[in-house]
């Protein structure tokens, strides 16, 4: 059995992950919250900005920036590129799928629920295909009890994050969420991850696929600024206050049109 160190760069990647995590999930919150304020295509504008952020940069980010910190003793790891990129397509429309369900549902609890299992599933469905991708010259298994726990826990965050997305408002209240949701992503990377156990080939061939440095950094880096951008549209945009109000100005003011026709007819 090869040694796994988990924590190669010492807490550095546990903790950039961390950061990142809470980033994305912050600003998925502010964007969710955005949404409810609006209706119709804006929308779905603001919850598509949320899924990216949340499912992407929070969820897909964190995991592949922790794993720059997964080393296997006596083999290389090596990446499979299309299927990294799946594997964040997967979280970003599962993500967006329960947004969409629990936005549409009205925060009942049966949308919260088929929200989270369809969020929370499709982050395990990244997880361990992101896992699936590396190559390895050895034969990786996996412990089915810390599976299903990781798959427990993944939904549970799942539903508290929807939860979140349709309930809280105000600053502190959304950054103590973002805080609270990167705690839950991150229990479910390293729980998924420790349920791995890898058996060295003796084949003497090296894995194929892209080297970390060459392929993931770019890509992370590209997701992180393209989160960045979704940020600096949330601050140049009306907030969620302003937005209500001018939709009750609104509304005074066609009642007052209606009130006037009245009159004149």
């Amino acid at each position: 059995m090869s040694h796994i160190d988990h924590f190669s760069h010492g807490f550095t990647t546990p903790a950039l992950a961390y950061v990142m995590s809470v980033f994305g999930s912050l600003i998925g919150l502010l964007m969710a919250a955005r949404a409810r304020s609006v209706g119709g295509t804006s929308r779905l504008w603001w919850l598509t900005g949320a899924a990216f952020s949340i499912g992407g940069t929070g969820v897909w980010v964190m995991h592949f920036v922790a794993m720059l910190g997964f080393k296997v003793a006596g083999t290389p790891i090596r990446y499979d590129v299309s299927l990294t990129i799946v594997s964040a397509l997967i979280a970003i429309v599962a993500v967006g799928g329960g947004l969409v369900l629990v936005s549409s549902g009205g925060g009942r609890a049966g949308a919260l629920v088929l929200g989270g299992l369809l969020a929370g599933l499709g982050v395990v469905g990244m997880h361990y295909l992101g896992m699936a991708a590396m190559n390895m010259s050895a034969h990786a298994s996996y412990d089915p009890l810390i599976v299903v726990v990781s798959v427990l826990v993944a939904v549970a965050a799942a539903i508290a994050a929807l939860w979140f997305a349709v309930r809280v408002d105000g600053v502190r209240a959304t950054v103590g969420a973002a805080l609270l949701m990167g705690i839950a992503v991150n229990a479910m990377h390293y729980i998924g991850m420790f349920s791995l156990s890898v058996e060295p080939l003796a084949t003497g061939v090296l894995p194929g696929g892209a080297e970390a440095v060459d392929f993931l950094l770019p890509l992370l880096v590209g997701i992180s600024l393209l989160t960045i951008g979704l940020l600096l549209v949330l601050f140049l945009s009306p907030s969620s206050r302003e937005l209500r109000e001018e939709a009750e100005l609104e509304a005074l003011i066609a009642a007052r049109r209606r009130r006037t026709s009245d009159w004149l007819s």
